[in-house]
């Protein structure tokens, strides 16, 4: 391992990086650095600027997946190499905004009403009334329901987050009256 790149791991580390995040900006360090066939540390602005159209113009990569590449490069340049240049003169590409699909209540209510398992229609009810994602749901406990207060906690959320996602009362009582 590089000096530079363990530098990097250990500035990570220290601001509690997620694994993922870590990996993925290790990642496209590398790529970085092999495109140019030298260290991050010998490049300079003008390199990323031609970095950046390299990922755009040839690679043809998506806005959300060139943000990653210069996060990982404004790290690198900003915290574990301290530059003289600003990191932020790098720019980020402009994302797309695109509506969500969203299903109309009756739309819902047929989508849960075909599920015929009982549990499976109960954690599907609530992952979509309480706006969870995946790994969130799949990490609740019967003791995360505070029926008092018509909240469910979310324990360990993205981004290691703790939170408490209000049910609408009728899912709410749905969830009450069935057994587990």
């Amino acid at each position: 391992m590089t000096a530079l790149r363990q530098r990097m791991l250990e500035d990570m580390s220290i601001r509690n990086l997620s694994e993922n995040t870590q990996r993925s900006y290790l990642q496209q360090v590398l790529s970085f650095a092999n495109h140019f066939h030298r260290s991050p540390d010998t490049l300079g602005p003008e390199h990323v600027r031609e970095y950046q159209i390299h990922l755009v113009e040839e690679r043809k990569l998506a806005p959300g997946s060139i943000c990653i590449a210069v996060a990982a490069l404004r790290f690198l340049y900003k915290v574990t190499l301290k530059q003289a240049w600003a990191p932020e003169d790098i720019p980020l590409p402009k994302k797309p905004f695109k509506l969500p699909v969203v299903l109309g209540p009756a739309e819902v209510m047929h989508f849960l009403s075909v599920v015929d398992n009982l549990k499976h229609r109960t954690i599907l009810t609530t992952t979509y009334a309480a706006g969870l994602r995946v790994s969130e749901a799949t990490h609740l406990k019967v003791t995360d329901i505070d029926s008092q207060h018509m909240v469910l906690r979310v324990d360990q959320g993205k981004g290691k987050k703790c939170s408490a996602e209000h049910l609408p009362p009728n899912v709410f009582a749905k969830l009450m009256l069935r057994p587990l």
